[in-house]
C-alpha cells in the first residue's frame, strides 16, 4: 500500500505524502516531468521540525489519478493545481518548494497567485527553457568519455521513450549528468533509494517534444512575496546562470549557490541545502 493519500481537486486527484509536524505547510513539487515524490526520498524529512511537508505527485504522475486529458498537462494547469490542493487540504498560509521542472511550476504559481503563498523556493530551476540550451556544451565537457557517451546516447532517445521500463533505464543512464562529479559514489545509492518511483513516460514525452518551450523571464518582477533561489554551481541540466537570472528578476529574492553541487544539491550537499531552506523559512 503506497504511503500517502489522494486529494480531489477539480478534474482529478493528486497523491500527497505528508511528513513532519512543523508550523509551516510546505508543498513540495518534484521534477521531470514524469517523475514523482520519490525523487526526494527522505532527504527533506529533517525539515519536519520547521515544516509540515506535503510531497505531491503532480497531475497524471506518480500515484496521482491517471484520468486527465493530455491537453491539461501544462505548466499553467499544474500551477493551478497547487492552489486548488492547498484549498482542498485547508492548509491556510503555505509555502512551495519546487525542484527542476517543479521550479517552473513554483514560479508559475507565484506569478498566477501573487501574494498567496507565504514564500516560494526555486530549487535548481531556470526562468526560461532557453537557459537549458547549454546542456549540450556542458555534457560534451564531461569526463570520463565512456560516461559522457552513455549520457549523450540516453538523452538522444528521451523523446522516444514510451514504456516505464524504458524510462527507468533512461534515467539510470542519465544519472551521472545530474551530479557535479559523474563518478560520485552516491549515484548508485540515490538510484536504489528512488527505485520505487512511479514513472509517467507519456508526460515526459509530451514535455520533450520539439515545441516544448517555457519563458517566465518577463513576469518574474510580478512576484511580490519572499523567494529563495537555490542552484548548483556545476549544474549541467539547469545551468547556474538560470538560477542567477531568476534571483535577479524577482524583487528581493535571495540566492544560494552550492559550490560542490550539480543538479542535486539536496543529495550532494544535504546539510547545507537543509540549512538554507530552514533559515529562509525561519525568517
Amino acid at each position: 500500500m503506497p504511503e500517502g493519500r489522494l486529494v480531489r481537486i477539480d478534474d482529478t486527484s493528486l497523491h500527497v505524502v505528508t511528513r513532519g509536524d512543523g508550523p509551516i505547510p510546505l508543498i513540495v513539487l518534484h521534477g521531470g516531468p514524469g517523475l514523482d515524490h520519490h525523487e526526494f526520498d527522505d532527504y527533506l524529512d529533517p525539515l519536519g521540525d520547521r515544516c509540515t511537508l506535503h510531497l505531491v505527485d503532480m497531475r497524471h504522475q506518480g500515484a496521482s489519478a491517471r484520468d486527465t486529458d493530455p491537453r491539461t498537462w501544462t505548466l499553467e494547469r499544474m500551477a493551478q493545481d497547487v492552489q486548488m490542493l492547498a484549498l482542498a487540504m485547508d492548509l491556510g498560509p503555505y509555502a512551495v518548494l519546487g525542484h527542476s521542472y517543479g521550479s517552473f511550476v513554483t514560479l508559475q504559481h507565484a506569478i498566477d497567485h501573487p501574494g498567496v503563498p507565504l514564500a516560494s523556493i526555486v530549487s535548481c530551476g531556470v526562468p526560461a527553457s532557453s537557459f537549458m540550451e547549454r546542456q549540450t556544451e556542458l555534457i560534451a565537457a564531461m569526463e570520463p568519455a565512456e560516461v559522457r557517451e552513455k549520457v549523450q546516447a540516453a538523452l538522444a532517445r528521451e523523446a522516444a521513450v514510451s514504456t516505464v521500463e524504458d524510462l527507468w533505464d533512461l534515467l539510470v543512464d542519465e544519472m551521472p549528468v545530474f551530479f557535479a562529479d559523474p563518478l560520485d559514489p552516491r549515484i548508485a545509492d540515490y538510484v536504489a533509494r528512488t527505485a520505487r518511483t512511479i514513472l509517467s513516460p507519456e508526460v515526459l514525452a509530451q514535455a520533450a517534444s520539439a515545441d516544448f518551450a517555457l519563458d517566465l523571464t518577463d513576469r518574474l518582477a510580478e512576484i511580490p512575496h519572499r523567494v529563495l533561489v537555490l542552484g548548483g554551481r556545476h549544474d549541467r541540466v539547469c545551468p547556474v546562470e538560470g538560477s542567477e537570472a531568476t534571483a535577479a528578476g524577482i524583487p528581493g529574492a535571495e540566492l544560494v549557490i552550492f559550490e560542490r553541487s550539480g543538479h542535486m544539491p539536496f543529495v550532494e550537499e544535504t546539510e547545507a541545502y537543509l540549512d538554507a531552506v530552514r533559515a529562509f523559512l525561519s525568517r
